[in-house]
């Protein structure tokens, strides 16, 4: 005989009124819109291929490429961390390029022409020579740029012309504008030429001269510059420079790191694929890529920015001989004097700009990529010609698509245009790291759109300070109210009253309504501003609370609750979804690891003479970290830390939420200097974004 089993299902389950949960949506590029976020290998997959736009390494990187580069770093840390995604990130470094060969040589020729330079007559005499070349150059660019600009204009103002072309007049007045800026500076180095006098010695002439002078002696003589080494030292210290500043600022490294130089067979061998599809031609032993062909076998040609096809501006690629359209662009360019080459079957060259990161991405990660991302200025023609470029070599496969996600970082501008090294406007990141920390650099674009253009200025950075001020405050108060907890346990012999008030119940409600807030926010498009607010929400709330539970208060500060984190907001960790693919038990995590194996592991790295004499104070005087007399050193759960690393001097900062995957352990800021570590950590704000 069965008995009836009493069970009334929730009314949200009852009368289909639940709420769907959030998913993840990004800004794609290639709509310009938000969309869902579904892997290539479908909804259930966790695997995300990713390929980043890295630098071209001629010069010192500025804070525009910190904002291109901590903003996916963010992005990245967002996918991995709180949705539990197994990212494959890959980088690529430029080191065979336009703009390396040019400054390297000119560099070279400059100081070949100063160890020479005696005579500051006729150093005088070389600059303002050099000084009337720049200016005549440039005045022809700021023409042409009016030029383009004025048949757009009139283009957008016909009612029955191409659609898009107001986009075109927006970025052609950007473009006019750098080149009227750079025709300002030019104006302003022959004043400064000329306020010198007669009596200016080659030095100081040189100083002020020096990069019209390279340019102008390269004209002249850049053909005599033969020696390979002159252009891979000068890729390679620009491109140790970067890496430098990128861990400085503590940015993720990339799963897989690609070099040109390294993958030169796969992008011969790339281009030949293009060519065997019907989709380039040779000529002059140059390579050029066949838009006409490419639109006649149904692809679509500027799927990015449709509505910059045709702006030769905008292209940045100079007509060459033998071009069938203006359109074409190069996969692989034929040697000229003065520049390096390697062997292809058309002959010694080097590969142009777009081909490389079609064929590295390509090579790692193969013919579909997730995600694909870049800094704004790259949308065209960079972006436009990788795509048009990798579905021409995959045409045979049915490729229509190679890249399912692009996300465009925006600018970063500075006195209305944006920071550049060719406008010579930018702040390297290593001086901005002087007087503004890492943490600091990064919470300001956290508290940015991602994909929006953002000004730098005192504006953005005191909001990042006051943050930043806030979140420090609350941890100090944090690790306070748990002290004076513990202060009480130990006088009462350990047993407190764990009894719920009001107080508690309002505190634990905005704990859960923030862990709800914080991952909607992250879930669409990755708003680390509305997650920020909603924790800021959160602080103010645990203000509250500390103050009903202070000193004199008939009932002390819960501490289990203090501690508490609301439920992982996302799937299993990586861990878990190893076990569960291979049909083993999920791995329980051993209470404390995230936060004590990494004690254990910055105690066993200390050295003499680091730290507080010879070492951490934490870990010579258990006491003073929270612990007890004789036990292993330790620090409570929410504290300030600080440990001892080696390496004394090194600046930098990093934020990152314990072990990646699993439940998040709390929001977490960290920050070197002079060989230490200061942490500090809270599980209260267990939702939180970790990359702060």
């Amino acid at each position: 005989m069965s008995c009836a089993r009493d069970w009334t299902p929730p009314s949200s389950l009852h009368n289909g009124s639940a709420r769907p949960a959030p998913e993840l949506h990004l800004y794609n590029s290639l709509v310009d819109a938000k969309v869902p976020f579904v892997p290539a290998a479908g909804p259930g997959s966790r695997h995300v291929s990713w390929y980043t736009c890295g630098p071209t390494v001629y010069d010192s990187a500025h804070l525009g490429h910190a904002r291109n580069y901590l903003t996916f770093d963010i992005l990245r840390r967002v996918l991995e961390d709180h949705f539990g995604y197994d990212v494959r990130y890959v980088m690529n470094v430029t080191d065979i390029d336009d703009k390396i060969i040019l400054r390297a040589r000119r560099n070279h020729l400059l100081e070949a022409y100063r160890a020479t330079a005696t005579d500051p007559s006729q150093v005088a005499r070389d600059a303002r020579a050099a000084l009337a070349a720049a200016q005549a150059k440039q005045a022809k660019k700021v023409g042409k740029a009016h030029a383009e600009r004025k048949a757009a204009l009139e283009r957008s103002s016909d009612p029955c012309g191409p659609r898009g072309d107001g986009r075109v007049v927006a970025e052609l007045d950007t473009l006019l504008a750098q080149e009227e800026h750079v025709a300002a500076r030019l104006a302003g180095t022959l004043a400064a030429l000329e306020a010198l006098g007669p009596s200016a010695d080659a030095a100081a002439l040189l100083g002020v001269a020096g990069d019209v002078l390279a340019e102008w002696l390269d004209a002249a003589r850049g053909g005599e510059v033969t020696d390979p080494a002159v252009f891979r030292a000068h890729a390679a210290r620009y491109e140790a420079e970067f890496l430098a500043d990128m861990e400085a600022l503590g940015v993720r490294p990339p799963t897989v790191l690609t070099r040109v130089s390294e993958y030169l067979p796969e992008v011969v061998e790339f281009v030949r694929g293009i060519e065997r599809a019907g989709f380039a031609y040779s000529t002059h032993g140059s390579v050029y890529f066949d838009t006409a062909a490419f639109r006649s076998a149904g692809h679509t040609y500027g799927k990015l920015a449709p509505w910059s096809v045709g702006s030769v501006a905008l292209a940045g690629e100079a007509g060459a001989d033998g071009k069938r359209h203006p359109s074409d662009f190069a996969l692989w360019k034929a040697r000229k004097p003065g520049e390096p080459a390697w062997p292809s079957p058309w002959g010694e060259g080097r590969p142009g700009w777009h081909i490389e990161c079609s064929a590295m991405a390509s090579k790692i990660l193969g013919r579909t990529l997730d995600i694909h991302t870049g800094g704004e200025d790259l949308r065209f023609p960079h972006h436009d010609n990788e795509l048009a470029q990798s579905e021409a070599h995959y045409h045979a496969c049915g490729c229509r698509q190679w890249v399912n996600y692009f996300l465009h970082s925006g600018h970063l501008g500075i006195d209305g245009l944006k920071m550049s090294k060719s406008l010579k406007n930018f702040i390297t990141i290593r001086a901005a790291l002087e007087s503004i920390s890492a943490r600091q650099l990064r919470l300001m674009f956290v508290l940015q759109a991602w994909e929006r253009p953002m000004t730098f200025g005192d504006q953005v950075l005191g909001e990042a300070r006051s943050r930043e001020k806030s979140v420090r405050d609350f941890f100090s108060n944090v690790d306070l109210a748990l002290r004076e907890a513990q202060a009480l346990a130990d006088a009462a012999a350990g047993t407190l009253p764990e009894r719920w008030e009001a107080e508690e119940e309002v505190l634990q409600a905005a704990l859960e309504s923030t862990a709800e807030l914080v991952h909607a926010a992250l879930c669409d498009n990755i708003n680390t501003r509305g997650a920020m607010d909603a924790l800021g929400d959160l602080i103010k709330a645990f203000n509250v609370y500390r103050s009903a539970r202070g000193p004199g208060s008939a009932s002390p500060p819960q501490r289990l609750l203090i501690r508490s984190r609301p439920g992982p907001l996302r799937g299993p960790g990586r861990a878990a979804q190893r076990a569960q693919r291979a049909g083993r038990p999920v791995p329980l995590r051993r209470a404390g690891r995230a936060d004590g194996g990494r004690r254990r592991r910055a105690a066993g790295r200390q050295g003499p003479g680091q730290g507080t004499e010879g070492g951490c104070q934490a870990a010579k005087d258990p006491q003073a970290a929270g612990g007890r007399a004789g036990e292993e050193p330790r620090l409570p759960r929410a504290a300030a830390r600080r440990h001892c690393r080696p390496g004394a001097g090194r600046r930098g900062a990093r934020g990152r939420c314990g072990r990646r995957g699993g439940v998040t352990r709390g929001f977490a800021m960290e920050t070197w200097t002079d060989g230490c570590m200061e942490e500090s950590s809270t599980e209260v704000l267990s939702p939180q974004v970790y990359h702060i």
